[in-house]
Protein backbone atom coordinates (compact mmCIF):
# COMPACT_ATOMS: atom_id res chain seq x y z
CA UNK A 1 0.00 0.00 0.00
CA UNK A 2 1.73 3.23 -1.21
CA UNK A 3 1.13 6.68 1.37
CA UNK A 4 -0.92 7.64 -0.70
CA UNK A 5 -3.69 5.13 -0.52
CA UNK A 6 -3.05 4.71 3.11
CA UNK A 7 -3.48 8.38 3.63
CA UNK A 8 -6.73 8.55 1.36
CA UNK A 9 -7.90 4.93 3.20
CA UNK A 10 -7.08 6.54 6.92
CA UNK A 11 -9.34 10.00 5.85
CA UNK A 12 -12.44 7.58 3.75
CA UNK A 13 -12.68 5.33 7.38
CA UNK A 14 -11.84 8.64 9.61
CA UNK A 15 -15.30 10.48 8.25
CA UNK A 16 -17.10 7.03 8.01
CA UNK A 17 -16.45 6.22 11.90
CA UNK A 18 -17.32 10.51 12.59
CA UNK A 19 -20.51 10.14 10.83
CA UNK A 20 -21.66 7.19 12.86
CA UNK A 21 -20.41 8.61 16.03
CA UNK A 22 -21.74 12.30 15.75
CA UNK A 23 -25.77 10.98 16.99
CA UNK A 24 -24.46 8.88 20.33
CA UNK A 25 -25.35 10.85 22.93
CA UNK A 26 -26.81 13.39 21.34
CA UNK A 27 -29.28 15.93 22.81
CA UNK A 28 -31.26 18.82 20.96
CA UNK A 29 -31.91 22.09 22.60
CA UNK A 30 -35.11 21.47 22.68
CA UNK A 31 -35.04 18.05 24.50
CA UNK A 32 -32.37 19.94 26.87
CA UNK A 33 -35.40 23.00 27.64
CA UNK A 34 -32.83 25.83 26.25
CA UNK A 35 -33.16 27.28 22.49
CA UNK A 36 -30.68 29.60 21.66
CA UNK A 37 -32.70 32.19 19.82
CA UNK A 38 -32.23 32.39 16.14
CA UNK A 39 -31.14 28.49 15.96
CA UNK A 40 -33.53 25.87 15.30
CA UNK A 41 -34.56 23.88 18.03
CA UNK A 42 -33.13 20.60 16.60
CA UNK A 43 -29.15 22.01 17.33
CA UNK A 44 -27.32 20.22 19.49
CA UNK A 45 -27.61 21.37 22.72
CA UNK A 46 -23.80 20.32 23.62
CA UNK A 47 -22.12 19.35 20.42
CA UNK A 48 -18.81 17.67 21.90
CA UNK A 49 -16.89 17.95 18.96
CA UNK A 50 -13.57 17.39 20.23
CA UNK A 51 -14.39 14.23 22.21
CA UNK A 52 -16.24 12.63 19.25
CA UNK A 53 -12.97 13.65 17.07
CA UNK A 54 -11.11 11.41 19.70
CA UNK A 55 -13.37 8.91 19.33
CA UNK A 56 -13.64 8.47 16.02
CA UNK A 57 -9.63 8.84 15.69
CA UNK A 58 -9.10 5.93 18.24
CA UNK A 59 -11.65 3.88 16.22
CA UNK A 60 -10.49 4.79 13.05
CA UNK A 61 -6.15 3.75 14.06
CA UNK A 62 -7.69 0.59 15.39
CA UNK A 63 -9.94 -0.22 11.34
CA UNK A 64 -7.23 1.08 9.87
CA UNK A 65 -4.84 -1.27 11.50
CA UNK A 66 -7.32 -4.26 10.07
CA UNK A 67 -8.12 -2.97 6.80
CA UNK A 68 -3.56 -2.34 6.33
CA UNK A 69 -2.78 -5.54 7.74
CA UNK A 70 -5.27 -7.59 5.22
CA UNK A 71 -4.18 -5.72 2.23
CA UNK A 72 -0.88 -5.80 2.73
CA UNK A 73 -1.06 -9.87 4.08
CA UNK A 74 -1.99 -9.99 0.46
CA UNK A 75 -5.42 -12.37 1.80
CA UNK A 76 -7.49 -9.98 -0.23
CA UNK A 77 -6.21 -8.17 -3.58
CA UNK A 78 -7.81 -6.70 -6.62
CA UNK A 79 -8.05 -10.61 -8.34
CA UNK A 80 -10.60 -11.30 -5.55
CA UNK A 81 -12.71 -8.35 -6.29
CA UNK A 82 -12.49 -9.15 -9.87
CA UNK A 83 -16.25 -10.81 -10.14
CA UNK A 84 -16.31 -10.13 -14.35
CA UNK A 85 -12.96 -11.64 -15.01
CA UNK A 86 -11.97 -8.06 -16.50
CA UNK A 87 -8.62 -8.43 -15.45
CA UNK A 88 -7.62 -11.56 -17.06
Amino acid sequence: MTITAAIVTFATLWFLVLFCVLPVRFQSQAEAGHVVPGTPSSAPADAQIGRKAKITTYITVLAFAVVYGIVVSGWITVDNMDVFNILN
